[in-house]
């Protein structure tokens, strides 16, 4: 490679970097102006309190009526000092933005049911939609490579000086404010609280993550050679076979790996179960797929 083509290629990849930050920018832009609208058309106004920052913030306002806003500003401000002495510098730069923003369109919508009148007197409604709403909103964030920082930030300090998985963290933070809302608005408010953070998990996950239209199968059986027919010939799907090694016995095995849509799924898995029913298989969701014919 030449010395102006090298310059070609390391321009267009800078040409590409700035599109796809532009891109993000208004991704997590829009993603962060959805969550702030839904928390107060659908959260706030109910008193459902689905962990966070903005969880503490609707707590905190039954006891002190301090603005919801205000109280996410500070929090927001005080935990990104905590993730700079903790967490270092590059850490707490992916957070900033996030923890700026989210709190400046929390206050800029604050009186949007005047303006958009939405009935939310049906708390198991409000629960649902706005758990969706909510869940679109933090995946279109996560999936431009941004948080809205929060507990964000206590989850990565728990597990990093508490030496416990990101998963348990939270579970631990968010946990805790969830049933803490038990105490201030009444048993009926958790539960709702609980199922909404259920849904903002489930959509967040599938916006970030897309709809699984794919199974993949990996089988280790010793009927290779008829499973294998059974994909080609009766299903009419392709199969890739991978040599391994089993890690007890040390003895060598061949993986049968094989991605089918979900539709046929049951197919397969019975196939697999009629031709061998001491098969060894795996079965996980495939969100993207690319190449082959």
């Amino acid at each position: 490679m030449n010395f102006f083509s090298k310059n070609k290629d390391i321009q267009m990849i800078k040409t590409m970097y700035k599109k796809s930050l532009l891109e993000r920018m208004i991704q997590f832009t829009v993603g962060c102006f959805i969550v702030a609208i839904t928390y107060n058309i659908f959260i706030a106004p109910n008193h459902l309190v689905p962990g966070g920052v903005g969880g503490i913030a609707i707590i905190l306002n039954k006891l002190f009526h301090i603005p919801n806003s205000t109280v996410i500003f500070c929090l927001n401000v005080f935990l990104l000092i905590a993730s700079y002495l903790f967490l270092g510098k590059e850490k707490t730069r992916a957070t900033i933005l996030g923890s700026i923003l989210f709190p400046v369109f929390v206050k800029l919508t604050e009186y949007i049911n005047v303006w958009l009148q939405v009935d939310t007197s049906q708390v198991l409604l409000s629960a649902i939609f706005g758990g969706i709403l909510y869940g679109l909103g933090v995946g279109l964030i996560y999936k431009a490579g941004f948080t809205t920082g929060g507990t964000d930030i206590i989850n990565q300090i728990i597990s990093k000086y508490g030496k416990t998985s990101m998963g348990k963290s939270m579970l631990m933070s968010d946990g805790l404010i969830v049933l803490s809302s038990a105490i201030f608005f009444g048993i009926n408010s958790m539960m709702y609280s609980i199922l909404i953070l259920y849904t903002i998990s489930m959509i967040s996950d599938r916006v970030v993550l897309g709809v699984s239209d794919s199974k993949s199968f990996f089988i280790i059986t010793d009927k290779e050679e008829e499973v294998r027919k059974y994909i080609l010939e009766k299903l009419g799907h392709g199969v890739t076979i991978f040599n391994a090694k089993g890690g007890f016995t040390r003895e060598k095995e061949n993986v049968l790996m094989c991605i089918l849509p979900t539709k046929e799924y049951y197919h397969l898995k019975e196939g697999i179960q009629k031709i061998d029913s001491k098969a060894f298989y795996i079965i996980t969701d495939t969100y993207e797929v690319f190449g082959g014919e």
